[in-house]
């Protein structure tokens, strides 16, 4: 079979970043120089994914003392953890499908600033309403980040870089969900105060103050620009980007396609479904919302589950505040203990990304993790220490294979298989999608534990995992070490 040659104008944008166009002296195509402007866009990033690892994953800290001091039933549990949830579904691909319109830039302020606002807002509030409201907010400004900082990142990189750094960005997830855990513990264990869950966002406004500034002084993306018929400025913008002076000569040349111009903010999703996008479009999101059950279930509830099957000896002797922030955070120690293996999952990702294949990877860790998870529902009907160890064990499994697979690549793919013209819709649909599947998960996981049990629905998730590894096998699109402009 004749593989198709595709042949890149000289003076691409894209090129002139991986530094092969003809008025670029560099010729090494996959050159791993960056400049500090690059750098810079890359750190700020990072930050949306941190955010949402430790906001969303805090909750499961948050939610007992929330529950004392508003006396919540199940059913407003269920909607608060939920609604964050919801805010990221409608952020994706409301907010930040907006991007292909009016820019990677604006948004990616925007969002930052939302962020800020909402904090402040969980912080004093003083209802149960005030809460959801809040949270959704939160959620939505972390939405927006899964196209806009995504695109940031690959449409101002080299090729040969752009999987390890955009996963690297991915992994201040990890990081995020780790540090959130300890800011809880850290909280809990020196303010034995009902407010203290307050304390917990305030700490998270600090940086998101200071990220939302530093957001004004990145340029905007010359592709997206280009896209825009916007030659000059996306001359300028290249320009800053790579640190030339503005007195140099950087003509570029556009990369002939038949795309058109958006007319509409519905025109870009429209086109996801027609036949020339739609296996990818499945692709992008299909995986991902079966991933998003098990992570956000897993991830969430990993105090509950741990409290299910191991049964801590509970704390006695003081009053209802005492003992829940006491039980808390025994049961944070060891999700703490679990959620390392995130960091080490993600680790391997950025290594293996391009040499094993983002295909590869999403299928091997789909069957990873449901292996984890039939290690973990083993447990259930074991006693004794041999019990915590099969359960530790699942757990640590599931979350290693799952940054390593399907976590880690579904996010990188969404963000790269598309045209610049609808990439963000494509990458916000496919995240919205998978959000989707979270808030299920989020709201039916309490109710699925009490009525069918830890084991089987540990089970149902292994079935789930396998399905995923099959629908990325059928549907597979490699986009490792491509150029982002031959998509």
């Amino acid at each position: 079979m004749n593989q198709k040659i595709e042949i890149q104008p000289k003076n691409t944008i894209q090129n002139y970043i991986d530094g092969i166009s003809i008025s670029n002296s560099v010729t090494n195509k996959y050159s791993m120089s960056m400049t500090r402007v690059q750098w810079r866009i890359w750190l700020l990033a990072t930050f949306g994914k941190f955010f949402e690892g430790m906001i969303v994953f805090m909750m499961g800290l948050t939610l007992p003392l929330l529950t004392l001091q508003f006396h919540l039933t199940e059913l407003q549990k269920g909607i608060i953890s939920s609604s964050i949830l919801f805010g990221i579904l409608i952020g994706a691909s409301a907010l930040g499908g907006l991007s292909d319109l009016y820019g990677r830039k604006r948004m990616f302020i925007i969002e930052m600033a939302l962020l800020s606002i909402c904090l402040i807002g969980m912080a004093t509030s003083q209802s149960y309403l005030s809460i959801v409201v809040f949270n959704f907010g939160i959620g939505l400004a972390l939405g927006c980040d899964y196209p806009t900082a995504h695109l940031m990142i690959s449409e101002s990189i080299p090729s040969k870089n752009r999987g390890k750094l955009v996963l690297g960005a991915f992994a201040f997830q990890s990081i995020g969900v780790l540090l959130g855990i300890l800011t809880g513990i850290f909280v809990l264990t020196y303010v034995n105060d009902i407010n203290a869950w307050r304390l917990m966002y305030v700490i998270a406004l600090i940086p998101s103050l200071a990220i939302t500034v530093a957001r004004f002084f990145i340029p905007e993306s010359a592709h997206w620009l280009l896209s825009k018929n916007r030659k000059a400025d996306a001359e300028i913008s290249l320009k800053r980007l790579l640190e030339r002076s503005q007195q140099s000569t950087m003509p570029i040349e556009d990369v002939p396609s038949d795309e058109v111009e958006l007319t509409s903010w519905i025109h870009g999703y429209k086109r996801l479904f027609k036949e020339k996008y739609r296996a990818k479009t499945i692709l992008a999101s299909v995986p991902w919302f079966i991933q998003d059950l098990g992570t956000y279930g897993i991830g969430i509830f990993t105090p509950v589950i741990l409290a299910s099957v191991l049964d801590p000896h509970q704390a006695t002797g003081g009053d209802a505040l005492h003992n829940i922030i006491a039980n808390t955070v025994y049961l944070a120690k060891g999700t703490a203990v679990i959620d390392c293996l995130l960091i080490v999952g993600v680790i391997c990702a950025i290594i293996f990304s391009e040499s094993v294949g983002r295909m590869k990877l999403q299928i091997y860790g789909f069957i990873g993790c449901a292996v984890g998870l039939l290690c973990a529902a083993v447990s259930v009907k074991m006693h004794g220490d041999y019990q915590m160890y099969m359960l530790f064990l699942g757990f640590m499994l599931f979350n290693f294979m799952n940054n390593l697979g399907p976590n880690a690549q579904t996010y990188l793919i969404s963000g790269e298989i598309f045209p610049v013209k609808i990439r963000a819709k494509g990458a916000g649909f496919a995240a919205s999608i998978a959000k989707f599947g979270a808030i299920l998960t989020a709201f039916l996981f309490p109710i699925l534990l009490h009525g069918i049990g830890v084991f089987t629905l540990l089970l149902c998730l292994v079935v789930t995992s396998l399905l995923g590894a099959w629908v990325t096998h059928k549907y597979r699109f490699e986009t490792s070490g491509r150029n982002i402009e031959s998509m």
